[in-house]
């Protein structure tokens, strides 16, 4: 099963200070500017193995390093900057439009630094499904608890994201529930494109700028997607995070996603696709007596049990609000094939100020910069 991943870094100059990836963007075809100045994205090509990923990632990664060295520039793997002056946006019609329609609120995005896995189509809905309950795994690589200096979450990147950007259209940037079939999936697209032409013509938008510009494939932001263009699933949930923790959650993810090929996957729940039963506040399943039963989601050789979505949906808002200090979180995580013990959110790390200044916010950019570098040394060195 073909994967690859798409990594998205805050740059910055010597002083720790935001800057333009200029020629960093050019190193290979693999390499681009996202839609805000600061920001670059780095993709690897789909890949057979998940070892394959690993040596592209790293190779790609060399070589961006490598040239950002004789700029005097750095990448920064933290889901927002932490702190710092306004960040503009580059020129784009397709972002006017956006900021047109979603309003101030959009401007949350441009603070946002994330990671995009892509997995080969293969049984699509099992797939879109269990990339949904498997959306509290984000605690796994939360990497910023701050926004403009303030501490806002344990995942600040998906609290603003999600709960800022999108809250006047929650069907365009927050979890979809579960889906019968790819044909379900197709007519919410179908209806968020129609609400989004609505709302932009509503705003003064030409509707051929929006048809130019948007299509059902593309007019949603949500943490999973389904890329008819590519092919692929992506996943979208986690912050942008050091190389080697990334890898580590997709070799766990592919083996979820390679698993349920092999295996039936059920939904737990008497209510069908969103389940029916009544849920307990820290994921378990409450009998008729009260008494919680066995708590739901798991991931075995004999099956995949996925979770109510408003399990889902409650595990997510722990993980972002959270991570993995949430008991819930880490144990459901568990349950579904993440070993928690070996991730070391970042977020966690530089957790525990409720403010902090733009001279400590460059401080923490270029410590983690340094880190980055340092681990691909290392993952270069295994590699070797």
């Amino acid at each position: 099963m073909k994967t690859s991943i798409e990594v998205e870094y805050w740059v910055v100059d010597s002083d720790g200070n935001l800057t333009e990836p200029g020629p960093l963007a050019d190193v290979s075809s693999q390499t681009e500017r996202e839609f805000v100045e600061p920001l670059f994205e780095l993709k690897t090509p789909p890949c057979e193995t998940v070892s394959g990923l690993r040596t592209k990632l790293v190779t790609e990664l060399e070589d961006v390093l490598s040239r950002a060295a004789e700029l005097d520039k750095h990448l920064v793997p933290l889901g927002t900057p932490i702190n710092g002056d306004e960040i503009d946006r580059r020129p784009d019609e397709r972002g006017c439009i956006q900021k047109e329609v979603i309003g101030e609120n959009f401007d949350y995005a441009k603070y946002c630094a994330g990671t995009h896995i892509h997995v080969e189509k293969r049984n699509v809905t099992d797939q879109l499904n269990a990339l949904i309950a498997l959306d509290p795994a984000l605690a796994l690589v939360n990497s910023s608890p701050y926004h403009r200096g303030e501490r806002i979450a344990n995942g600040a990147r998906a609290h603003c994201y999600r709960k800022k950007s999108y809250a006047a259209f929650p069907k365009h940037g927050q979890l979809w529930r579960y889906v019968e079939n790819v044909g379900e999936w197709h007519r919410r697209l179908e209806h968020c494109y129609e609400e989004f032409e609505t709302a932009a013509v509503a705003a003064g938008v030409d509707a051929a700028a929006v048809e130019e510009h948007f299509s059902p494939d593309d007019v949603v932001w949500t943490p999973v997607r389904l890329r008819d263009s590519m092919p692929t699933v992506e996943w979208r949930s986690p912050d942008t995070a050091l190389p080697s923790q990334l890898l580590r959650l997709v070799d766990e993810l592919e083996t979820v996603m390679e698993r349920l090929h092999h295996t039936t996957v059920r939904i737990d729940g008497a209510g069908g696709r969103d389940g029916g039963r009544r849920e307990s506040v820290d994921g378990g399943i409450a009998s008729d007596s009260g008494v919680p039963r066995a708590r739901p989601g798991h991931v075995t050789n004999e099956g995949i049990a996925l979770p109510a979505f408003e399990t889902v949906r409650g595990l997510a808002e722990s993980a972002i609000e959270q991570g993995l200090e949430s008991a819930a979180v880490a144990d459901y995580l568990e349950r579904m094939g993440f070993t928690v013990g070996d991730y070391h959110p970042i977020s966690t790390q530089i957790d525990g100020r409720q403010y902090v200044t733009k001279a400590d916010a460059r401080e923490l950019r270029l410590e983690y910069a340094s880190r980055l570098e340092e681990d691909v040394d290392e993952l270069s060195g295994t590699d070797g």
